[in-house]
């Protein structure tokens, strides 16, 4: 038998949060002031050890490259709940607090992710001897889907074998230990208070690196002599534009590629091109089906003008799912913190987080809160709601662990017998493997 009432020991919990304040705010600018793009994220992670050490946390470190993985332990060890925080930034290089050499910002609010992920281990530490059950704090890399090219040579080096960081966590086992999972992400508020807006679900996608092979010859003296790879890639994309009214409104589908390379001199025909996208959709069959019609679109460019068009698929994000049963222990702690008024069930989302690969094998939950003004990943992003962003997420995170793991795992229990998993680690792992090989 516990010797404090649940309530107390969320009491204490909110206390401990309001309490390390200073501390929680210190580290999350520290990390705004030194933004790192995924798989980089050398001095990000370095901070988060730092941490751990200064809070006498045991953790592990070297988790897909760079990710630090924290426990505390329970009086039981029943099951494992993860708070989750991500170390990478966002290419924005107008923010003004942009890294000057790289374009790198934290304009997606992962440092705030990791003050949350440090809020709520400070807000458990005390109390752990009262919940039957482990929690993880686990910092993980690359969650932003940037830099897609340098991700893929980094596969081909066999640095990682997934571009996205809980891809490479899953694949390595990092979460064969944890059963259930959380995370909160940033939003433009509603209003001046700020809202906990209950995650809902979300596209997936593909990632693709689209190549088109010409000829050179001169622009202006000779073209008839090339091949116009740059009016094959705009055919492509064109063909792909052709057919959008052709997919379904309930799959949400999207296509947004850039030009990474588009020719070299002006004088010259371009005989090769390079172009970036991701096909997104809402769910698995979606994802495949719209992939391979697009796929035909962007060959088709090619196939026009004489140039060959070579796509390597790699494994995007799987749709998110956020669980019903999570999600309403989260309602009920946050209409206590943020006021009912001010929470509310989110929409589906049309843009991706890797968080939706987990939640294909465990329940998870995925707040988005309403604390900043501007858009994310903009240059006009800041924090308006503090009070939202460091203290009543993590207090209402961290009170829905205690409803998990208290009372010896009761909740906890409830949630994992209700859930019925999509995917295991390894129909996972061979998902994914699929779209590499583009079957």
């Amino acid at each position: 038998m516990s010797r404090m009432t649940k309530e107390e020991l969320k009491q204490r919990v909110c206390d401990a949060i309001i309490d390390a304040q200073p501390r929680l705010r210190e580290i999350a600018e520290s990390i705004m002031d030194e933004p790192e793009l995924g798989y980089k994220e050398v001095k990000t992670s370095k901070k988060v050890r730092d941490m751990f050490d200064e809070l006498g946390i045991p953790y592990t470190s070297n988790h897909a490259l760079t990710g630090v993985k924290g426990r505390l332990k329970g009086s039981d060890s029943k099951y494992t709940v993860a708070m989750i925080g991500e170390l990478d930034a966002i290419l924005c290089p107008r923010h003004p607090r942009a890294d000057d050499l790289t374009g790198a910002a934290h304009c997606c609010g992962h440092n705030i992710q990791i003050a949350n992920m440090f809020a709520v281990a400070i807000g458990l530490q005390s109390i752990m001897h009262e919940l039957a059950g482990d929690v993880v704090l686990f910092a993980v890399p690359a969650e932003e889907m940037v830099e897609v090219d340098y991700r893929n040579k980094l596969r081909e080096q066999g640095k990682i074998k997934y571009l996205g960081g809980k891809q490479q966590l899953i694949y390595e086992g990092a979460f064969d230990d944890i059963d259930i999972a959380m995370q909160m992400h940033v939003e433009t508020a509603r209003s001046s208070v700020g809202e906990m807006g209950l995650g809902s679900t979300s596209n997936g996608f593909v990632a693709k690196l689209i190549e088109y092979h010409g000829k050179v010859a001169h622009a202006a003296a000779a073209p008839h002599e090339g091949i116009n790879a740059l009016n094959a890639a705009l055919l492509g994309v064109m063909g792909v534009n052709s057919i959008r009214e052709t997919f379904k409104e309930s799959d949400c589908f999207r296509f947004h590629p850039i030009i990474n390379q588009g020719g070299t001199l002006v004088n010259c025909v371009p005989d090769y091109v390079q172009v970036e996208s991701f096909v997104r959709a809402a769910n698995i069959d979606a994802i495949v089906d719209c992939n391979n019609r697009v796929n035909r679109a962007l060959k088709a460019g090619g196939d026009a003008v004489g140039a060959i068009c070579v796509i390597k698929d790699l494994p995007g994000y799987l749709p998110m799912r956020n669980d019903e049963h999570m999600n309403e222990l989260l309602r009920n702690n946050s209409n206590q913190i943020f006021g009912e008024e001010n929470v509310y069930q989110g929409e589906h989302m049309t843009a991706s987080t890797d968080m939706g690969d987990v939640s294909h094998l465990m329940p998870v939950i995925h707040p988005w809160v309403g604390c900043i003004n501007g858009v994310l990943h903009s240059a006009e992003y800041e924090i308006t709601v503090p009070e939202v962003a460091y203290i009543k997420t993590a207090q209402a995170l961290a009170m829905t662990i205690v409803d998990l793991l208290y009372d010896d795992a009761a909740g906890a229990k409830d949630v994992l017998d209700k859930f019925i998993p999509v995917l295991n680690k390894q129909s996972y792992i061979e998902f994914l493997d699929r779209i590499a090989k583009s079957e």
